[in-house]
């Protein structure tokens, strides 16, 4: 058996859950520190990336091993090189499509090492705060401007957030005329963190609250007068339209009878199918040469 004592660590609210349905205890955020060895696996983005390969850094004790791996389609030779040119690496292996390698940390650690590696996510011009590794990380997402401008001014009572990112929409609705409440669901937890921060610097008057959430793998209890959302569509690389449509399905069921739904889309996605199964009413609000924007009511 493996005696060792794991802390797991996944900020993705569906992988978090499926660690859980498999026996773990996994948490959102490192705790530990003194760890006698970090195992990281790489995804996609190079920021992220070196974000907690920089954290498996101050976690380890000293002489405490550091191992990550990844996709060479996903960049991982490119951060091999990059954590090599700040530390001398034990050794590195490459077979098939991924890569490994690993490094033991130096007795005493100069805390440039990691800070080298550790660039926070850039600001919108607007000055909202973004996340590292999440949805239109540096900039406001053109789909979600879209959105956010093409909303009916009448939106009110209580409303929901499908997807928040940071905050972007949610931070237009409360800069017009406020809901009575305001309820933001996010799977990415920093992007979660993100937006809590965001909406207490910019709109503190509007009453909020976070969930780091599954949409399509847990249930939604509040029923909503009105929701908006900018879902995804891809979970590789490729596009998955029943993203989309299944989360249509669970808007329309966390809507108030005569509640609305508002959401932004590329516009070649086929979701205006689902919108008339699941809605008594629909539409189109607007589209340009690559977005559209659909309206549907319960």
């Amino acid at each position: 058996s493996f005696a060792a004592q794991m802390e797991l660590v996944q900020d993705f609210r569906p992988d978090f859950l499926a660690l859980e349905r498999a026996g773990f205890s996994p948490v959102p955020r490192a705790r530990i520190g003194g760890a006698d060895a970090a195992l990281l696996l790489l995804g996609r983005s190079r920021a992220e990336n070196e974000t907690r390969f920089a954290e498996s850094l101050r976690r380890v004790r000293p002489g405490g091993l550091v191992l990550a791996a990844g996709a060479k389609k996903d960049g991982a030779r490119s951060i091999a090189n990059r954590v090599a040119q700040l530390l001398p690496l034990e050794n590195r292996l490459s077979k098939h499509h991924g890569i490994v390698f690993w490094l033991f940390r130096p007795g005493m650690l100069d805390e440039a090492v990691p800070a080298a590696l550790t660039a926070p996510a850039s600001p919108t011009m607007e000055n909202y705060e973004t996340a590292v590794g999440g949805f239109s990380e540096g900039s406001v997402d053109p789909g979600s401007r879209l959105l956010a401008d093409s909303l009916p001014q009448d939106i009110s009572g209580h409303v929901a957030d499908f997807a928040a990112g940071w905050g972007y929409v949610s931070l237009r609705i409360a800069a017009g005329t406020p809901p009575a409440r305001l309820d933001l669901y996010e799977a990415h937890y920093p992007s979660l963190e993100a937006a809590r921060r965001n909406l207490a610097a910019h709109a503190q008057d509007t009453p909020s609250r976070f969930f780091w959430h599954d949409l399509l793998g847990e249930p939604v209890e509040p029923r909503y007068d009105a929701i908006v959302m900018n879902p995804p569509f891809h979970r590789g690389r490729a596009a998955e339209p029943d993203i989309g449509q299944r989360m249509i399905e669970v808007a329309a069921r966390a809507l108030k009878p005569g509640g609305r739904l508002f959401l932004v889309a590329n516009r070649p996605l086929p979701y205006e199918a689902t919108m008339q199964t699941s809605f008594a009413r629909h539409g189109e609000v607007c589209r340009n040469g690559t977005y559209k924007v659909l309206w549907g009511r319960r």
